[in-house]
């Protein structure tokens, strides 16, 4: 983590992790970026290479088809364990959205075929039977303590993810979230960050983009506001969508 005004972002997979149109959030990271004023860098690190710790603000994690995401999984596992651990530890950001986020933990069991998690956190998921959870979803999630924020997007998993010691990213207010039984969705242990919520997330979220850069870059204070009409309404028919 560095705070000479670039934020250096490496994205994990990027050509296999990208079902749900997760570049965008990618995009977004950027143009808010570029509109502060803030330098942009992006790179990336896939199946076989090795990961530098230091050589980013933020790792990015998105998600893919059950053949992709078992790729990834083992690389995730025999490549690119340690450094994560490494970056988390110093400080770097790293957001994982759905089958990503999946991978956070201890493992991802798919009926007989169980793939190996990075263990950044205490969580793991079980591929259950019965429906996809499928929907418009909204959380409150606490960015400090009695500051509240509603962050809302579109779940589409059929793993349930069930939390050890783990802190929930956030309440469900509408949608399944985790598992469709204990109300939580997502996990944030320190600077690591999963969710289900794609479609993509962050152009629905705007404010969270810029809390994720501004933890990145290690700002104690918010980045300077923007003009940010459109992502408002953007933001406001997301929560309507979910019905909050």
């Amino acid at each position: 983590m560095h705070e000479d005004g670039e934020l250096r972002l490496c994205a994990l997979y990027p050509d296999l992790m990208n079902i749900y149109a997760d570049r965008g959030n990618l995009l977004l990271l950027e143009r808010r970026c570029r509109w502060r004023g803030i330098g942009f860098s992006l790179s990336a690190s896939g199946l076989g290479e090795e990961l530098d710790p230091a050589g980013a603000d933020m790792f990015y994690i998105g998600g893919g088809q059950d053949r992709d995401q078992a790729l990834c999984a083992r690389d995730l596992a025999e490549v690119k364990r340690e450094a994560l651990h490494e970056a988390a530890a110093n400080g770097a950001v790293i957001f994982a959205v759905c089958g990503g986020y999946q991978l956070l933990g201890h493992s991802y069991q798919l009926g007989e075929q169980s793939l190996p998690g990075v263990g950044l956190v205490d969580l793991e998921t079980i591929r259950a039977d019965g429906p996809r959870l499928i929907g418009n979803v909204a959380i409150e999630m606490e960015l400090a303590p009695g500051e509240r924020r509603v962050l809302a997007g579109f779940e589409n998993h059929g793993g349930r993810t069930f939390l050890g010691a783990a802190t929930p990213l956030g309440r469900v207010l509408s949608g399944h979230g985790n598992n469709d039984r204990d109300g939580y969705e997502g996990v944030r242990s320190g600077n690591v960050i999963g969710t289900y919520l794609h479609g993509p997330l962050l152009p629905k979220n705007a404010w969270f983009a810029d809390w994720l850069i501004a933890t990145a870059l290690g700002h104690e204070q918010p980045l300077p506001a923007l003009d940010d009409e459109l992502e408002q309404e953007a933001h406001a028919e997301a929560r309507r969508a979910a019905g909050v």
